[in-house]
Order: structure tokens, then sequence, then C-alpha cells
């Protein structure tokens, strides 16, 4: 089985890791890192790095992926949970407005809504 982490290089992201991998050793899974950057941007070898070593440090096996999702983030989380036997989506959170969430939609939101599996959040 395996626990899928949604990441971007924010605190958010950084909260997700650690709840992340905490449920993978918990668990007894491994974990692939899903690095969503901003469309056009990629993960540096270096913060690749730095992840794949903050799981070993937990004991947990990473793959990292760097998905080209467009602006459906679900849908490519939901195509990876069937593609790797996901068992757990981990996402990190962020404050925001009920205004922003309406005129900006919420990626966060639709995850919640469209995952087939259960979705763990976690605050910064």
């Amino acid at each position: 089985m395996t626990i899928l982490i949604g990441y971007l290089p924010a605190p958010e992201g950084e909260a997700a890791l650690r709840a992340g991998f905490a449920e993978a050793k918990l668990r007894s899974s491994n974990a692939v890192v899903i690095n969503s950057q901003r469309r056009g941007a990629s993960g540096t070898p270096t913060e690749i790095d730095r992840i794949v070593s903050l799981g070993k440090d937990s004991d947990v096996e990473v793959e990292v992926l760097q998905p080209d999702h467009e602006d459906d983030l679900p849908g490519t989380l939901n195509e990876l949970v069937e593609e790797h036997d996901a068992q757990l989506i981990v996402i990190g959170l962020r404050k925001r407005s009920a205004i922003g969430k309406f005129i900006l939609g919420s990626q966060a939101q639709r995850i919640l809504l469209e995952a087939e599996v259960p979705v763990l959040t976690a605050k910064a």
C-alpha cells in the first residue's frame, strides 16, 4: 500500500510531508510525493533529494513524482491512487477567506470532494 502526499514548497507542503511520512510509518507503507508545482515550474534536484532524505529519516521509502496536471490536480491524484494502489491522500491546507474560495475555487476542496480514498489534511 501507498500513501500519496501532495506537496508544494510552502509551509502547508511541509506540514503535509510530516503528516504523510508519519502515516506511512504507522501503516508500514511507502510514500509517493506528488510535487505539484505551478505550471511550467519543477522541483530542483536538491529539493527532491531533501524530500527523499526526510522520508528516509522517518524510515519511509519515498518516490517523488512531478506529474503534468494542468488544472485537474484532483483527477491526476485519483489516477495516481489507482496506479499506486494508494490507501490515503495527504494534503496541506492554508487558510483562505470564503470569498477567495468562491472566486478562485479551491483545489483542496475538489480533492476532498472527489478523492476515491480518505484524505488527511494538515495545517502549517
